[in-house]
């Protein structure tokens, strides 16, 4: 059991390191392109909804920016793994592993991304003469444990049903662009009409960024979102694995 963990542990080490050398390979900027998408939708959005449209609302860029830096965790993570099994079709024909661990390394690699921005979030922070509250020390770990647990159940949930169904690759395109707009990362819960508010939890992903918005923004542990995205990070990772442990088998064959 320790030899089948330790195997199964550099083999994630070494997937992750092979990623990052590959897109970070005759990058210049390096660690700038990690954050630059982010920081460059934050000001369109800024200038969209405060200069254009006067929404008044006190640290715009920094309301934006710490729903930001999660989503594109999220968004990248599932975007890149549709085709993860597709892409390493030669390895998986002719080497024996666990296949799964192409999605966690993926999964892995978007969150070390994130790990990265968190002292751009610090530098906006002090900016609007707000400080990192002691809270972000047990805050960020948890959140970094729920957050990889939901996204790893969807994208290995996606990654094994695209080998069968090609079209899902452009379906989670869009599902990802309908989820950006319903989940409260460009406005603020307060300017959801009271009735319908109650119906944001039904959203995975509204609670996971309301949880990170309250421990960067207010330094407030928000336990009751934080619960809410466990449990839809269990049920992911439940589905996702029972997908994949039952389409596995057949990898080799459709690729």
């Amino acid at each position: 059991m320790k030899r089948s963990l330790q195997y199964y542990i550099d083999l994630i080490l070494v997937l992750t390191q092979k990623d990052l050398h590959v897109r970070y390979k005759s990058n210049i900027l390096g660690y700038l392109w990690s954050i630059a998408n982010p920081l460059a939708f934050a000001f369109v959005f800024y200038v969209a909804f405060q200069v254009i449209m006067r929404i008044k609302m006190e640290a715009y860029v920094l309301f934006l920016i710490v729903g930001l830096f999660p989503w594109q965790w999220f968004s990248n993570s599932l975007a890149t793994t549709t085709t993860v099994f597709l892409a390493n079709a030669g390895i998986i024909k002719k080497v024996n592993f666990p296949r799964n661990a192409l999605p966690f390394s993926l999964v892995l690699q978007d969150m070390i991304h994130f790990l990265f921005s968190l002292p751009v979030i610090v530098l906006f922070l002090l900016i609007y003469h707000k400080v990192p509250h002691w809270s972000w020390l047990i805050g960020i770990p948890i959140m970094l444990v729920i957050q990889f647990t939901l996204t790893y159940g969807l994208a290995l949930f996606i990654s094994s049903i695209n080998l069968f169904f090609r079209d899902m690759e452009r379906l989670v395109g869009i599902l990802i662009t309908l989820v950006f707009y319903f989940t409260p990362i460009l406005y603020p819960v307060s300017m959801i009409p009271e009735k319908y508010r109650p119906l944001i939890i039904l959203n995975p992903i509204s609670p996971l960024i309301l949880a990170w918005r309250g421990l960067f923004f207010e330094g407030r542990l928000e336990w009751m979102y934080m619960l809410i995205s466990l449990g839809y990070g269990v049920v992911a990772l439940f589905v996702g694995y029972l997908v994949y442990r039952k389409l596995a088998w057949k990898f080799a064959e459709v690729l």
